[in-house]
């Protein structure tokens, strides 16, 4: 995975893949249709209206059909552990969504594996509940995090006029603007943050407030 990251403290690392090609304009135009197949899946997946860890999160994100939540709580503040296979179902459905998330999004035109890495490369350093791990911590976290909330809202809202904006550029040139393709990644790295922090509970880090990866100025 190093391949894909720069070097960074920050344990949640998130990339996608700058397109070496024009996308597909059929594609585009008719994204809103492609991605619902595969959406269903992961609704199936994550048996919850769970979208990218940000905005809705039912009670089912604590049962085995979605991410795991309140499981690890009790099993961290009661035992100071997280079980691997818990942490790797969690990374898994987060590296799933965020296929998903990239393809509606217009970031790339292949469409989502359920389980192939493709051009989006999100990595999780697995936790030291030992050392890394306040097993208190998880009990506190969605509350800490309510200013990236509130950050978030409003980045997934011009997200949302910048895609659009990159839907038409990419009807008539073929390519994906730089700039917007680099803001909305980083909007997804922020989101992957802080879901991993108050969400799947990997790090006791506070999530940087930026969209760039840590080691640029």
């Amino acid at each position: 995975m190093a391949a894909y990251y720069t070097v960074s403290m920050y344990p949640v690392q998130f990339s996608v893949d700058y397109p070496d090609r024009p996308l597909d304009r059929k594609s585009t135009l008719l994204r809103v249709f492609y991605v619902l197949p595969i959406w269903v899946v992961l609704a199936f997946m994550s048996g919850t209206t769970y979208a990218f860890g940000l905005e809705k999160v039912s009670l089912a994100s604590a049962q085995v059909g979605g991410v795991l939540f309140v499981p690890i709580v009790l099993m961290l503040l009661f035992q100071n552990k997280y079980p691997r296979w818990w942490f790797e179902w969690n990374l898994a459905l987060m590296q799933f969504t965020n296929r998903v998330v990239a393809y509606m999004f217009l970031l790339t035109d292949v469409y989502p594996s359920t389980d192939e890495e493709q051009s989006v490369h999100l990595d999780i350093a697995y936790p030291d509940t030992e050392w890394g791990l306040n097993r208190v911590m998880p009990l506190f976290k969605w509350l800490f995090a309510f200013p990236h909330y509130i950050a978030l809202f409003f980045l997934w809202l011009a997200m949302i006029v910048v895609t659009i904006l990159a839907w038409f550029a990419i009807l008539f040139t073929g390519r994906y603007p730089r700039r917007f393709f680099d803001f909305n990644v980083g909007v997804m790295r922020w989101g992957n943050r802080v879901a991993s922090y108050a969400l799947i509970l990997v790090t006791d880090t506070y999530p940087p407030f930026r969209l760039h990866d840590d080691d640029r100025p």
